[in-house]
């Protein structure tokens, strides 16, 4: 079958590839869509070690079933799908108190780090375990359902952040997810959302998406601004969705005393922590891992329109287009949100 390799750092090559193995507890899945995930154009350049050639990334997809091993009875041919990006074991400690996130066996799809390679889905297929694997409606786009992967990253934060009606709830950082975190923080109650970025247009689709306050990092004091905005209280939560030193300092000192700061974002390994503003305000800070299980949640909530992605993709791409446009990503493309690769597209 046909797949995008990474041959080596940033070099992709459109090539033939073995079929997947398909086990007897595995689906096989025609890619329909896949988006193109920051942590893949990381992994092209090496910087995070987490991607080691050759390799076929890619682990945000839906697709049709076309195969199923003989232990799958629930699943049809011709079943529309999505699946985990984590592949956990089910039998660790962790698996087994319900918190699959954070195996100590786990494998990502797309992902090869010295300890694993498993193929991704930059391909006409993929093989995956039937346990990650969620029905989608027929009424939810593969091009959306694509989106599930990113969205349930999202909820998750959301759900790890206590939240409650009429909150206030900051969001620093617009990016893919953080506009996602705008949506999800909605939907679980808060009734004043607030956007932090330096990006314009990413603050636009913020606004279009449910903010209701726009705040440019680099024009306004954010930690005064959302005091101003809560009479002088600070807001109830904040999500931080970059992962830097200067934007977690923004969430923090933006949430009032008590409040709740949840870490999404993840580019610095290490970062200054502002500690005797979190200890004598008693701030409550909470890392959060990917997603734990709220595939069909955030499938619902997409069908429902309740969180929209449509706004967010901004091209469509074929497998033979794919080099270029990493090339593309690589070199910084601020206009660029969600690129999709449809493997049977021309």
């Amino acid at each position: 079958m046909k797949a995008l390799l990474l041959t080596e750092y940033k070099n992709m090559q459109v090539t033939d590839v073995d079929e997947p193995e398909v086990g007897p507890d595995d689906v096989l899945v025609q890619v329909e869509a896949c988006g193109i995930c920051g942590s893949d154009i990381h992994g092209y350049d090496g910087s995070t070690g987490r991607r080691i050639p050759p390799l076929v990334m890619g682990h945000e997809a839906a697709g049709v079933v076309v195969q199923v091993g003989e232990n799958v009875t629930d699943l049809e041919l011709g079943a529309r799908v999505t699946f985990d990006s984590m592949v956990s074991c089910g039998n660790c400690d962790f698996c087994r108190e319900g918190h699959g996130n954070l195996c100590d066996n786990r494998m990502v799809l797309g992902v090869s780090c010295g300890d694993y390679r498993r193929h991704g889905a930059f391909a006409e297929r993929i093989s995956v375990p039937r346990r990650i694997v969620y029905r989608l409606p027929d009424t939810l786009p593969f091009e959306h359902a694509a989106l599930v992967e990113a969205v349930s990253v999202a909820v998750h934060a959301a759900e790890l952040t206590p939240i409650r009606l009429g909150d206030t709830a900051v969001v620093v950082g617009a990016g893919m997810i953080g506009l996602l975190a705008v949506q999800a923080v909605r939907a679980a109650g808060a009734t004043q959302v607030i956007a932090v970025d330096l990006n314009d247009k990413r603050l636009e689709t913020a606004g279009a998406l449910g903010a209701d306050v726009l705040l440019r990092a680099d024009q306004v004091d954010v930690p005064e601004k959302v005091r101003e905005l809560t009479g002088g209280r600070g807001a109830d939560v904040a999500l931080e969705v970059v992962g830097a030193t200067p934007t977690i300092k923004t969430a923090i000192e933006s949430v009032r005393k008590g409040g709740s700061v949840t870490l999404v974002g993840n580019v610095a390994p290490t970062i200054e922590l502002p500690l005797q503003s979190v200890v004598t305000r008693e701030i409550r800070l909470q890392g959060t891992c990917g997603c734990n299980g709220e595939y069909p949640q955030c499938i619902d909530l997409m069908n429902r329109g309740v969180i929209n992605v449509e706004p967010l993709i901004t091209a469509k791409i074929s497998l033979a287009d794919g080099p270029k446009w990493f090339d593309r990503l690589h070199a910084g493309d601020a206009e660029q949100m969600k690129v999709l690769v449809c493997p049977r597209s021309e």
